[in-house]
This record gives structure tokens, sequence and C-alpha cells, in this order.
């Protein structure tokens, strides 16, 4: 079982509630989309999924019925109480209530080493969000997640994408990813104005490059910062001439130019 439309709206209208804006809640309230995202997370019997933004159970729900054990974080303080009765009858569900950008991950994923991060994320929060768990949570072995059309398309993008950037460049140093389906506005509640995407993550076994990544993304968010100004000014105090040469990169290049390799050649120059 999932919410329908009219199953959410009577939920929230008995509990008085209605999504906040501030928090950036457009629940899914269409059985065949968290039905569709279910499939494609590829969970089941044995898996350990870890929800963010669970919002009313809908998509929970939809994970549970896989089998998988599922662990629902969510925020709002006034929806948990509802979270909770939405999936009482789902044994293998946890509700943590709790800021996904400020959780105790080590303690909400200590049951389990490896982890599938589910999530249809607020559009406000998902790529620092999705960033943040790259870089320090590597229990999260794998991600599908749902975010805004434009935010899902600078995750996924390569060198030569038109939405390559430093979050691209992030997601491709920690993982690989692709867009793995498009959602319409019209399976939320309410409604947003844009499109949604959802993006498939994985984490490689090791990072793409071995390089210090502090002083890599230095320069990736030097390089980007004035993207349209070749690397020998955007990186100029930062990159002496030479270490171009040592690491095989033009210096008349831009930022969009390097792929995750080349940075960390120049970081390691």
């Amino acid at each position: 079982m999932t919410l329908t439309r009219t199953q959410a709206v009577a939920l929230l209208e008995a509990h008085g509630l209605s999504p906040s804006r501030a928090l950036g809640q457009n629940f899914v309230v269409d059985p065949n989309t968290v039905r569709r995202i279910a499939r494609l997370a590829d969970v089941g019997p044995g898996d350990h999924v870890v929800e963010i933004g669970a919002g009313l159970g809908s998509l929970t729900l939809a994970l549970a019925a896989t089998g998988a054990a599922v662990t629902a974080v969510e925020i709002d303080r006034h929806v948990t109480p509802v979270l909770r009765t939405v999936v009482a009858d789902a044994p293998l569900v946890e509700v943590v209530e709790g800021d996904a950008m400020a959780l105790d991950w080590p303690t909400v994923l200590a049951g389990a080493e490896r982890w599938v991060l589910v999530a249809n994320l607020p559009y406000n929060v998902a790529t620092p969000l999705v960033l943040d768990l790259l870089d320090g949570v590597p229990a999260i072995a794998r991600m599908l997640v749902m975010v805004q059309r434009e935010a899902g398309e600078r995750l996924a993008a390569d060198v030569g994408d038109p939405a390559y950037g430093i979050p691209s460049v992030k997601v491709r140093y920690w993982a690989t990813a692709r867009l793995v389906g498009k959602v319409g506005p019209d399976v939320f509640l309410p409604r947003p104005k844009v499109d949604s995407a959802l993006v498939a993550i994985e984490r490689r076994p090791a990072p793409a490059a071995e390089t210090d990544p502090d002083r890599m993304f230095a320069l990736v968010r030097a390089g980007f910062g004035q993207r349209r100004k070749m690397l020998r000014r955007s990186l100029a105090g930062l990159v002496a001439p030479e270490a171009f040469v040592a690491a095989g990169v033009r210096p008349e290049a831009r930022a969009e130019e390097l792929d995750v390799e080349a940075w960390a050649r120049l970081a390691s120059a």
C-alpha cells in the first residue's frame, strides 16, 4: 500500500498540517511513482535502506514492500507522528526524527555495514546533502535520489556537458552517477513549478584519483568560480606555471574542460 493524493490530503487535514515551504516539503502522492523508485533502487530482503525526508511515508511503504529494512529520517516534528502511524504495520521500518544535515550518521547507520540511500530530497538541501554524504558517510554505498531536474543534471554531468561543474567533479571523485528517469510535477503535493530527476549514484571502491581532496577541491572551486577565464588566470597564485606542465594540463584550458583525473594531477603537481 502507498498513499494517494486523496489519502495524503486527508492525513494532513486530520492532523491540522500543511506542507512546509521552509522545509521544502513536496510529498510524493502517486503510487506508481513510488513503486517505480523502489524498483529502480533494486533493493530487497537483506538490504538496509535509509530514506531522508520520509514525509508522510508513501515512498517508505513502497520500500518496505520490497522486504528491505528501512530507516526513515524526517526533520519535521509535526509530521513525524503521522509518519509513525502510517508505517506502524511495517515491521522493518524504523523512524528517526532529525536533520539529515546534522545527524550522527555512524550511530544512525550502526545496524549494518552497507546502506542504500533512497530519497525524495528537498530541493533546498539536495546537492549539499548528497555531497556531504559522499564525503563523510562511506557506509552509504549507493544512492537513488529524486531532486530538482537541474540539480540532477549537475550531479550526473561529465566533461563536455553544459551542467558540468563543482558538484559534478565532487560526485565523480567519489562515485559514478547517471540520470535514470524524469518525474513531472503532478505527482507531488503541493505541485512544484519544476520537473524532477532520478539520479543513481554508486560509490567507487576507491576515489577516482590519488591526491589530497582538500587541495584538489580548492582548485576546483577557484577554477569554476571564474569559469569563463583560462586556468592560468583563475588559478593564479594557486598553481605555478611549471605545475601545469607537470600535470599535462593546458594553462589556456577552462575549468569545464578538466575531468577528475586532470584536476587531481594539477593538485598533486
